[in-house]
């Protein structure tokens, strides 16, 4: 049972026990063949990490026994990360790295050249849960509905700088673009990723009036959108996030 972390709802620590939901019973009684005892550790996103104790195996539920704080809860960088959605593999590794990365906030982009018309949000927060149970993260980034980009750049709130990830070369190097704030702001910021067919001009020039933009770019080799959005992200962290 080493290791295993699993996020709840509840408040922890709560009344001093924590009934999983069905899927966490399965998974921790038929699964990992929890007994008795068993130490497991649980995260809320708002009340640090807990040790609990396997307190009862029912047929339906898994009952824990809270013990101890063993990490207090600290904040993530407050990082969006907004993306056209791709097909849905792709979509799955984008919230499961983007998670691991440190994003705090996932929202989905529908531009004039997206090719995914659905986008399962709760498959996207199922895989962004699993990826911070892995990874020993204290949270789970939130997530929007997809939205439509004009939409996007209407509601986009003034004190958040928006790094544009665009294709066409003309921006200054993400690294140079990001030394150059990173000194001098302590702003929140997004980062937007196109489709794999890019923006059309009319969305690019949208997006470059907009005073928040810092245009950049990725390099000269064609990325695949989920590479790009994983690329952007770590330059991100490595320049103004928790990597400094």
């Amino acid at each position: 049972m080493s290791g295993i972390r699993l996020f709840v709802e509840d408040d922890l620590p709560g009344a001093g026990l924590v009934t999983l939901s069905a899927d966490q019973s399965h998974y921790l009684g038929n699964v990992m063949r929890a007994r008795i005892g068993d130490s497991v550790l649980l995260f809320n996103g708002r009340d640090g990490e807990w040790e609990a104790s396997v307190a009862e195996i029912a047929k339906k539920a898994v009952t824990l026994s809270l013990k101890a704080r063993t990490r207090d809860q600290a904040a993530s960088p407050d990082l969006w990360l907004c993306f056209a959605p791709i097909k849905r593999a792709r979509l799955d590794y984008i919230a499961e790295k983007a998670t691991e990365l440190g994003v705090s906030h996932i929202v989905p982009v529908m531009t004039r050249r997206t090719n995914a018309g659905r986008v399962n949000t709760d498959r996207l927060h199922a895989n962004a849960v699993e990826a911070a149970e892995q990874c020993e993260r204290l949270d789970v980034p939130t997530h929007t509905d997809p939205q439509k980009l004009e939409k996007l750049l209407a509601d986009w709130p003034e004190g958040r700088r928006l790094m544009f990830c665009d294709e066409d070369l003309s921006g200054k190097s993400a690294v140079e673009a990001l030394r150059e704030t990173a000194s001098n702001t302590t702003d929140p910021w997004g980062i937007l990723i196109g489709p794999e067919g890019g923006f059309d001009d009319a969305e690019r020039a949208m997006i470059r009036r907009m005073p928040q933009t810092i245009t950049v770019s990725l390099g000269r080799r064609i990325l695949r959108a989920d590479t790009a959005a994983m690329a952007a992200v770590a330059l991100w962290q490595a320049a103004i996030g928790d990597w400094k």
